[in-house]
């Protein structure tokens, strides 16, 4: 049977519970365990696929095709383990559930309250589906004291008392401020933060403190009296150089080993760490570096494009250098030559999008890789992008434009309105709701033999998760081949095209789907590794 640990935040956001759930979720399973983690959202969307990135940050989308918080990405790269479509949930999908079934007269007259409908509803979904687990990580998102949440709260405080003893434990994220005037790191917000959630009934077992240096001894003695925790269960969470340290720098400083002493278990296996120890050599002994520009529309906030950057460290990684990324919004490129933003790069990536704004800068950015032989990597809008580039420059279709933006002459990309989804036939129209009706998830690409992409993967058939609604068209791709830009992966039917790349280009690659979601430390993506390949050859070049 499944034991739970519920991971809380409090004092401020942004304080890494997604990190640190998937941190203790690697180094539970580095002792062999069995691993599942969840994300309890208090939001009222139903999921962030209609939120701005700029607001919440990427969207991860699973294999069967649910959208995601981006939190999900840290559990699928440091456990290995997909996600799927029961391991998010937000108060608007279960508010949508319960309203549908007290329409469909479900509750058989019954008053609908949060208590106990909703917490039932929560605790139903924490429960299901655990039988193959020895640990179910949840988190919940936000921070105590957020009204919006309260009903998580709860939901976790009855399931510690209905669970068997000793099967549930909770660990609170906090954070303890350096004041520099005063010359020391203040415990009082922890304190609050504790005593709000003992409010609502749960003691923590354990308190993992973000600090950005050591916690004196007295520190460390007074947060346990005032909080009602052990010394050794306030655990110091000091910043690190790489994300890809945490689970050994946890494990270090006794979090999974605190966590199955509040689970009563004593003889647990040591942990082995090899893996993440040959991972984190890789990061700290580089043996070179190279430059990668992001030409994107949302580089305002840089958790918009999470596993993209996570993908390129890990292309990093496999080739024993270190990526230095350059952050660049692809609006300047609308007044301004790309050439002084681009020049000294050994890598182009133009990551997808939504809209017409920045589309102008993502072609220019196209156009610069394929004049200058920059490498370059189109990520789903960067692919429909370098295609309307190719048939605006190299063909000789000057009108040629997407849907996306408004009615053209000549529709290089346009709206998708039917796609096969397994045995099944999905159709759309561009009046349908925007939430879940994108082409999402994994779907399968074949690709043509002795292409790059077939070279890179080393098979011929690849299956890669999806999030789009436009499609480029596959009228244009004799006169595009024409002019040296390869379809050389297409839908098993050969009616949607997946992937192409230029024959007369260094490296010049552009797809449909999302590889970056696919990428793990232990096991970097074929095409990232390939593209920081292809910048290091650059970079001998310059």
């Amino acid at each position: 049977m499944a034991q739970y640990v519920f991971i809380t935040g409090g004092v401020v956001s942004s304080l890494g519970k997604g990190l640190a759930s998937a941190a203790i979720g690697a180094a539970l399973q580095a002792r062999g365990y069995r691993v599942r983690l969840r994300k309890l959202d208090p939001y009222l969307n139903v999921d962030p696929g209609t939120m701005s990135p700029t607001q919440h940050g990427e969207v991860f989308v699973t294999d069967d095709g649910a959208e995601t918080d981006l939190d999900l990405g840290h559990y699928e790269r440091f456990t290995g383990r997909s996600a799927n479509q029961q391991d998010n949930i937000t108060t608007g999908r279960i508010y949508s559930d319960i309203i549908a079934k007290e329409r469909r007269g479900d509750y058989l007259g019954a008053t609908v309250q949060v208590i106990p409908h909703v917490t039932d509803r929560i605790k139903a979904f924490i429960l299901d589906g655990n039988e193959e687990f020895d640990f179910v990580l949840c988190e919940i998102g936000g921070t105590v004291g957020d009204i919006e949440a309260l009903p998580f709260f709860e939901a976790i405080r009855q399931l510690g008392n209905e669970l068997p003893r000793g099967d549930a434990a909770y660990i609170h994220l906090t954070l303890l401020p350096y004041i520099p005037s005063a010359g020391e790191l203040k415990t009082k917000p922890t304190q609050h933060s504790v005593k709000e959630l003992r409010s609502i009934g749960i003691q923590p077992d354990i308190l993992l403190v973000r600090c950005d240096r050591p916690i004196p001894e007295a520190e460390r003695r007074k947060l346990a009296l005032f909080c009602n925790v052990r010394e050794s269960a306030v655990v110091q969470g000091l910043d690190v150089q790489s994300i890809y340290d945490v689970p050994i720098t946890y494990h270090k400083e006794g979090l999974d080993a605190e966590l199955l002493r509040a689970l009563g278990i004593s003889n647990a296996p040591e942990p082995d760490l090899c893996a993440w120890e040959a991972v984190s050599d890789g990061i700290h002994n580089a043996e070179g570096e190279v430059n990668i520009a992001i030409v994107g529309k949302y580089t305002g906030l840089k958790d918009a494009y999470k596993s993209l950057s996570e993908a390129l460290a890990h292309g990093g990684i496999a080739n024993r250098v270190k990526v230095n990324i350059r952050w660049i919004d692809s609006e300047i490129f609308e007044k301004d030559d790309p050439s002084p933003f681009l020049e000294g790069v050994h890598g182009i990536l133009v990551p997808g999008g939504f809209g017409k704004r920045g589309s102008k800068g993502k072609i220019a950015a196209a156009e610069f890789a394929r004049l200058r032989g920059v490498p370059y990597f189109g990520i789903c809008f960067g692919m429909q992008m370098a295609c309307i580039e190719a048939a605006r420059n190299t063909a000789g279709i000057e009108e040629a434009g997407s849907t996306e933006f408004g009615p053209t002459k000549e529709p290089v990309v346009g709206l998708m309105t039917e796609w096969v989804k397994g045995n099944k036939k999905q159709e759309r129209s561009k009046d349908a709701d925007k939430g879940g009706t994108m082409r999402l998830g994994a779907y399968t690409a074949q690709l043509t033999r002795g292409s790059r992409v077939a070279d890179i993967y080393g098979e011929r058939s690849v299956s890669e998760r999806h999030r789009h609604r436009y499609e480029v068209n596959m009228a244009y791709r004799k006169v595009l081949e024409a002019n040296g830009l390869l379809f050389s992966g297409v839908s098993p039917d050969g009616e949607l095209p997946e992937i192409i790349e230029r024959t007369d280009h260094p490296w010049f690659i552009g797809v449909q789907f999302h590889p970056e979601l696919k990428s793990r430390p232990f096991e970097p993506h074929p095409l990232f590794a390939s593209f920081i390949k292809a910048a290091i050859d650059q970079s001998r070049m310059v």
